[in-house]
């Protein structure tokens, strides 16, 4: 019998560590050559790390949430034969959210056995029906009249309670002011509503995988650049006009649009007109990387948190070509087959939220690029003409520029001429 040590394998160019974020087994168990061990997340991407062997789980170097150094002990299993420690080898991407059972794992609240016992064991857990019996009389029937003196008859009218559902520990059944006391104690106040009680309790969730890097990351962002946020008003009546319309005539084979290709398109003529809006800022170099593509990435919400699929080259790609892609994207990041290469590279960032856009959002920009355009929700406003109010369908967009290396003129610049092209769609398909 041997020892066989396997080290947490390369996951990426330039990547020096990974956290953990599950362990698919535990000291003891048996497992064989292609088993499925841990995995680990990096910036980008979720890495399942395989066992090369047949072997017993005798050692785990890590818990959960922490982070390791590529090359350092992983697992170290028991074999057949001479043991020896395992080279590591580039470990491919399988996914790009953090893995549910360690979310569910990191989740577990700490028994908190005191804490239960002192919470009242009456009508708290489940709807009332009606109250509890502790001593004497049973609650009244709808006809029949309760016992109890002026004094106590007063206090129960002042507190809203029928007394026909108060037990009565009293000489006949009478209802006593200790009746009410107890009645009161167990917070049941009318029949039929379920009594209150508060509730002490604390659920204690560590932060890992996915959701601690987006927790780091918007840290960087907001602690390195000093935001700025611009937020215009669009009349979009014309595009969702336009958008009705080719949506009505499309073939079989195209995406329905959204109203994010139409963006996208007219963010890209805005960018030719203001290239350094479509950049990434070394703030430690103190050297601005001005692009030529435009990779414009789309905030996307999953269920495990927030990710960020890119467009590549949105210049090169006609309105359908945008939809289509976006929702492929979308797609993935969703069932988390997204891959590494399709959540890297963007230049500037759409964030949008759909129905729920509300008004107005301060929206945090992707670091290290220097804008993100924030799509609130459309809805029908009065707008004066000039003669008349008149409805429009109008819609916010609330936008976020380095204050850094993007003045406020220049912000305002960018968002009036998309203004301009998203309110006279027929522009963004003129070239030039």
């Amino acid at each position: 019998m041997g020892e066989y040590v396997i080290k947490l394998p390369d996951v990426g160019e330039g990547v020096a560590e990974a956290e953990l974020v599950e362990w698919n087994v535990k000291i003891g168990d048996l497992v064989r050559e292609d088993t499925v061990l841990a995995a680990v997340m990096t910036d980008k991407a979720t890495v399942e790390i395989p066992s090369p062997v047949d072997g017993e789980i005798i050692w785990l170097g890590g818990e959960i949430g922490q982070v390791l150094a590529i090359g350092s002990p992983l697992v170290r299993l028991k074999i057949e034969g001479e043991g020896h420690t395992a080279e590591p080898e580039p470990a491919k991407p399988v996914k790009a959210e953090a893995p549910e059972p360690a979310v569910k794992k990191a989740e577990a609240p700490k028994p908190q056995p005191e804490k239960a016992k002192s919470k009242p064991v009456t009508e708290t857990e489940t709807p009332l029906v009606a109250p509890r019996v502790l001593s004497g009389s049973a609650p009244r029937g709808e006809g029949e009249k309760p016992l109890a003196s002026p004094a106590v008859r007063l206090r129960a009218r002042e507190a809203g309670v029928d007394l026909r559902q108060v037990s009565g520990t009293g000489p006949a059944g009478r209802i006593t002011h200790e009746d009410l006391e107890a009645f009161f104690a167990r917070g049941s106040q009318k029949p039929g509503i379920a009594a209150l009680a508060p509730d002490s309790s604390i659920k204690e969730i560590k932060v890992v995988g996915l959701r601690r890097k987006i927790a780091e990351k918007m840290a960087i962002a907001k602690s390195h650049i000093p935001h700025i946020t611009y937020v215009e008003e669009i009349d979009v009546t014309s595009l969702e006009e336009l958008r009705a319309m080719l949506n009505s005539k499309k073939r079989a084979d195209q995406p329905k649009l959204t109203i994010l290709p139409f963006l996208m398109r007219a963010m890209v003529k805005a960018i030719a007109d203001q290239p350094q809006l479509n950049a990434l800022y070394d703030d430690e170099a103190n050297i601005i990387h001005q692009h030529g593509g435009v990779h414009i990435g789309i905030a996307a919400q999953t269920p495990n948190g927030l990710v960020v699929p890119v467009v590549k080259h949105a210049e090169a790609r006609t309105l359908w070509d945008c939809a289509a892609e976006v929702n492929l994207l979308a797609d993935a990041a969703k069932t988390g087959s997204a891959t590494r290469e399709q959540l890297s590279g963007s230049t500037i960032t759409i964030t949008s939220l759909g129905s729920m856009g509300g008004v107005v959002t301060t929206p945090v920009i992707n670091y290290p690029e220097v804008a993100i355009i924030g799509v609130n929700k459309i809805s029908v406003r009065p707008v004066w003409d000039g003669t008349n109010f008149i409805p429009r369908k109008m819609m916010n967009l609330s936008s976020s520029f380095d204050h850094r290396v993007i003045d406020g003129w220049d912000a305002a610049v960018f968002i009036q001429r998309i203004k301009t092209l998203l309110e006279t769609p027929a522009l963004i398909f003129v070239e030039g």
